[in-house]
């Protein structure tokens, strides 16, 4: 079981980078598009002000959130774009302190729940470690639309391998929301970590195997680039090749993923 604590600690490193990225922006650039079609810097930081809210909502009362969550799932396709809609209609001021606020109380929430209780989610339910690490891979993946709308460059830290030990574990999930059986074997995988030492995952001799830049990798897996603008990230055999065209590490529906930039994402 990952430990809740640096996990908790992890998140909220993640979430002070990114506030530090929107913090001093303009009202006139919290409008500016991002790689995600129809959505503005608002709607990102929107989505995540909801999506903590939601969490918050699941560590404080199970119950109320599995009634908000039956309401919301009526509308699957949407629900998320309305939230986001809706947030981004709020000024930029109340709008970055409603997350800022969302975000305490959410780590505060998530360190006093037990490390091994569950609590509901819009798929299967969580422990207090996943959900962190899940709030982790979004700020951090949202980040990422912030970033590429800004033209910043985010140097790639230690953080990313929560992102990458989800995207190796959502392996079946990524076959099954495209309809396909995952193949029975695990894969090895190897990722080049931002100090220059090697996460490992999977057994050694597997035959299937893919290796890359934990940085790549976590691009890949929630489809913030195309995998021809990540050339470190190489598959071999047919069952790793195939997954590396499906990966998903996040939920819901298949995304739609980018468009390739014809430039690497490798800072």
């Amino acid at each position: 079981m990952s430990d809740p604590g640096a996990v908790l600690a992890d998140l909220r490193a993640e979430s002070e980078q990114l506030d530090a990225l929107v913090a001093g922006l303009s009202a006139e650039r919290w409008a500016a598009p991002t790689p995600a079609e129809g959505w503005t810097i608002a709607h990102q930081i929107a989505h995540l002000a909801w999506t903590d809210r939601q969490a918050l909502l699941s560590a404080t009362d199970p119950e109320g959130f599995v009634r908000a969550a039956q309401e919301a799932l009526a509308a699957p396709l949407t629900f998320v774009d309305e939230a986001a809609e809706a947030g981004a209609r709020t000024p930029p001021a109340e709008l970055l302190a409603d997350w800022r606020a969302g975000r305490e109380e959410l780590l505060r929430a998530l360190r006093e729940r037990p490390a091994g209780e569950k609590l509901p989610w819009y798929g299967p339910p969580m422990s207090v470690a996943s959900m962190a690490t899940a709030r982790l891979m979004e700020t951090w993946a949202h980040g990422q639309d912030i970033a590429d709308a800004l033209g910043a460059v985010r140097p790639p830290t230690a953080r990313l391998r929560h992102i990458a030990r989800i995207g190796v574990r959502t392996r079946n999930f990524a076959y099954a929301t495209h309809q396909l059986t995952p193949p029975d074997e695990e894969f090895r995988v190897e990722l080049r970590a931002p100090d220059g030492t090697v996460w490992e995952y999977g057994p050694p001799e597997a035959p299937q195997r893919v290796t890359g830049t934990a940085l790549e990798f976590c691009l890949l897996v929630t489809q913030r680039a195309h995998r021809a603008d990540l050339p470190s990230v190489r598959a071999e055999g047919a069952d790793a090749e195939r997954w590396l065209e499906i990966a998903q590490a996040f939920a819901g529906p298949p995304g739609k993923g980018r468009e390739p930039s014809g430039k690497a994402a490798t800072s």
